[in-house]
């Protein structure tokens, strides 16, 4: 009963103050304190890059067991002596996987913990790709099961990091994680096709899986090692006791500061009752529901660009070999990389802006008179009249505009064949810009709901895995009924009429935010 008491204890003193918003909520969920009597997560700043890093590294491995795979379709394809368009099947269905799967682990994540399923997704990763390594090439069924598979490991880690990153960060630090951490996963598509052109080249198209099953066991053991519990409900700000498979093997962030280990007593296991929401009442939001629609449509029209790749250049010119055509995926990937690194300065910027914006006004109220408390915005806390839409959304369309723009170029320098460095230089521009919105977006619709990080990038993952998949299905069927100039036309044209969203998003966000804070549903 003691141990009882004093973990009660423990947990309620976790919580932080809380004064008066629109409608009642708990304590745990009112963002606004005039008075924070604990931090929001007890690591320091360099302890929170550390664990970004190390999430961003496991997050790599979604984009990186796609486009690691692409150089050695054709030599897959005479091993099992099947078409290449059943090979590229594999393709498909592997991002439809990735679509489906975080909706499942992303939920699980946001009630038992993210450490869990962050290391049950990094086994099942690498126990897959020991199949896949010994995949008989008489059993074509047996390569599209275990891709499959593979994509289920390996899609949810993107969840998982956003997930930690709204557990451990403060809104006004929380864009420039995001934009850091993305720089993981968007190496990918840069030194992806290059790692599996030169391993199919060197060791055979197995060596490819065998790379991953090691790189993915090792990333295991680290999270194993090094990854501590981060989910809030368990943790709190990261003070809170908890149980052996909530802590980590060695103790490398939060040394002093994190809670003990604890056993469980028999009645709290009695009590505990598995009870997850459904990630699908996230889309009954109309604003995040806009906002997931907006980010898939670019991230499918990146994707689209991507997988055409090695069919326009090597149609388009002839004299690059097969080395020279997987170069060339590396300007798209180094501008998505360098554009993640930039959006992470743009992404707080921007929110430190609108919170002086903010700031300015009230203090010009309080000076007029009228009766509204003045609240700081030095914390990064936020309340519900707090314009977070503008703050993140507003630099979308002058984005978009540049978006678009490229594309038009790009697939016009394609058609007309202009020397090779001006698609590649386009090429770089899709993926900087590319990144910049989708981070916006992403962080965004974490911001709405904080509590269900993981669940509403699973619900991202969804837009962007189907839609990627529409795309990278039927791209090259449009390229060859309208030509590759037009059809660039008409993507840049897709993305310009959805443009607009946005500008809805920012004017009715603040009247659903609201609402789900009336129904307690989120903490905005």
């Amino acid at each position: 009963m003691g141990d009882e008491r004093s973990l009660d204890s423990a947990r309620s003193s976790s919580l932080p103050p809380t004064t008066s918003t629109i409608a009642p909520v708990t304590q745990q969920e009112r963002p606004n304190e005039n008075v924070i009597s604990e931090p929001y997560s007890i690591y320091t700043k360099r302890e929170k890059w550390f664990l970004v890093l190390l999430i961003a590294m496991s997050g790599l491995f979604s984009p990186l067991t796609t486009n690691v795979y692409f150089p050695a379709i054709p030599t897959i394809a005479d091993a099992f002596h099947k078409s290449t368009e059943l090979i590229n099947l594999t393709v498909t269905m592997y991002m439809v996987f990735q679509g489906i799967s975080p909706m499942l682990f992303g939920t699980l994540a946001d009630y038992v913990g993210r450490r869990i399923i962050y290391a049950s997704c990094l086994l099942i990763l690498s126990l897959t790709c020991v199949g896949l390594a010994l995949c008989p090439t008489s059993d074509y069924w047996l390569l599209l099961l275990l891709r499959c598979l593979q994509s289920t490991g390996s899609a949810s880690t993107i969840a998982l990091g956003a997930g930690v990153i709204g557990d451990i960060a403060e809104p006004f630090e929380r864009g420039g994680f995001f934009g850091v951490y993305q720089s993981g996963p968007l190496l990918a598509p840069a030194i992806g096709p290059v790692i599996g052109g030169a391993l199919a080249g060197t060791l055979g198209w197995r060596s490819i899986f065998w790379f991953l099953c090691i790189s993915a066991g090792v990333a295991f053991l680290v999270v194993i090692i090094s990854l501590p519990e981060t989910l809030r409900s368990i943790v709190g700000n990261g003070s809170l006791p908890t149980t052996f498979v909530h802590q980590p093997l060695i103790r490398v962030v939060g040394r002093g500061r994190a809670g003990p280990l604890i056993v469980p007593s028999a009645s709290q296991h009695k009590n505990k009752k598995f009870k997850i929401q459904n990630p699908f009442l996230i889309l009954k939001n109309l604003d995040i529901v806009l906002i997931l629609f907006l980010n898939g449509i670019v991230n499918a029209v990146y994707y689209a660009v991507t997988a055409t790749i090695s069919t326009l250049f090597a149609s388009a010119y002839p004299f690059l070999d097969e080395t020279q055509v997987g170069l060339c995926f590396l300007s798209i990937g180094g501008g998505m990389f360098l554009g993640s690194l930039s959006s992470a300065r743009i992404l707080d910027w921007e929110f430190k802006r609108v919170a002086k914006e903010v700031e300015r006004k009230r203090e010009l109220e309080r000076v007029e008179g009228a009766d509204r408390p003045k609240e700081k915005q030095k914390t990064g806390k936020y309340d519900e009249d707090y314009p977070i839409e503008k703050a993140r959304l507003r630099l979308v369309p002058l984005f978009m505009i540049f978006f678009v723009g490229s594309n038009l170029g790009y697939g016009w320098c394609i058609e007309r064949q202009v020397h090779i460095s001006a698609p590649l230089i386009l090429q770089f521009i899709v993926g900087y810009i590319a990144i910049i919105i989708l981070n916006a977006t992403a962080t965004f619709v974490v911001d709405l709901l904080p509590t269900q990080s993981s669940s509403v990038s699973a619900c991202n993952n969804l837009f962007r895995g189907t839609l990627g998949a529409v795309f990278v299905s039927v791209i090259d069927l449009i390229a060859n009924a309208i030509s590759t100039g037009w059809t660039f036309v008409l993507l840049g044209c897709v993305c310009a009429a959805l443009t607009p969203l946005v500008l809805v998003v920012i004017k009715i966000g603040p009247r659903w935010r609201a609402k789900r804070v009336r129904k307690g549903a989120g903490r905005v």
